[in-house]
């Protein structure tokens, strides 16, 4: 998977671990329900970095390159339901 950083602003999170949270063989792809995201075609992303910190991003794609724009680390909410649907891929 290629990235590509050009929208993402850094914050606590670095562009490697976001990286890897794209990587995390139970990540999550989602698509958004809210119109004002799907018309900007944004994605969502659950998934871990191989430290363990569980991460959110929003992201664009053309299908070989991942735009990041947002990434922060997930609200317990999230985290949740990563841990849910994890449990269920195994």
């Amino acid at each position: 998977m290629e990235f590509e950083w050009s929208l993402y602003k850094a914050n606590e999170l670095t562009p490697e671990e976001v990286s890897e949270s794209f990587e995390d063989p139970f990540s999550l792809r989602l698509l958004p329900d809210s119109n004002r995201f799907a018309a900007q075609n944004r994605f969502f992303s659950l998934g871990c970095s191989s430290g363990g910190r569980r991460i959110f991003s929003v992201y664009t794609s053309t299908g070989k390159v991942v735009r990041v724009v947002t990434a922060r680390l997930m609200t317990e909410e999230e985290a949740h339901f990563y841990d849910r649907k994890s449990k269920e891929n195994l």
